[in-house]
């Protein structure tokens, strides 16, 4: 096998770097000003628009990409919350309480941007996904949920409750604290968990 040239490699890392510039400015940009263009993004990490079109064809794969990033920081987070060494009520509420977390840093994205890309299942939610089933099924075996209604179907209830309250929040029907602690008694109620 032959070793990739030096500048061959140079170049490698200087795309790599580049577009690595451009996911992050494009995320705290789209995140404070959704409607935010090629060009804006393009200014906000100091490369031509041509380099961004470079890295994404489109102002979509653009956002599909920060949005994709965003996921994949909040599914990072969630392995880190330790979900699996507290009960299963107090999980879940670290599991929203998480999601809120980035609700805040992300508002536009994470109410708009990151719509779910079809009814039948999306990516983006499949590290929340595969948390919130692992939770839902420990909740039940253990008696904290009721075991009434299928796994799959609370975690997707669940995960369209979060976007309904990040929309309650965008239209002004609810402020962010209130919107929080809805969504949680929504979740314990639909688990079928002692309210509070």
């Amino acid at each position: 096998m032959s070793e990739i040239p030096p500048r061959q490699r140079r170049r490698r890392t200087d795309a790599t770097r580049s577009e690595a510039a451009i996911l992050e400015s494009a995320t705290r940009l789209l995140s404070r000003e959704p409607g935010a263009n090629m060009e804006q993004i393009a200014h906000a990490a100091g490369v031509s628009r041509q380099t961004v079109y470079a890295h994404f064809h489109t102002r979509d794969a653009l956002v599909e990409a920060v949005t994709d990033a965003v996921a994949g920081e909040v599914a990072a987070e969630l392995d880190e919350a330790r979900l699996d060494e507290v009960p299963a009520t107090d999980a879940l509420r670290r599991l929203l309480d998480a999601s809120w977390a980035a609700l805040q840093r992300y508002p536009h994205l994470m109410t708009a941007a990151s719509r779910p890309r079809s009814r039948s299942g999306d990516a983006r939610h499949e590290g929340v996904s595969l948390h919130l089933a692992r939770i839902i099924d420990r909740g039940q075996q253990s008696g904290e949920f009721s075991a009434e209604l299928p796994t799959a179907w609370l975690s997707t209830a669940i995960i369209t409750l979060g976007h309904a309250a990040g929309d309650a929040i965008a239209d002004g029907q609810l402020a962010p604290d209130e919107a929080a602690r809805v969504l949680l008694e929504s979740a314990r109620r639909l688990c079928g968990a002692a309210t509070s």
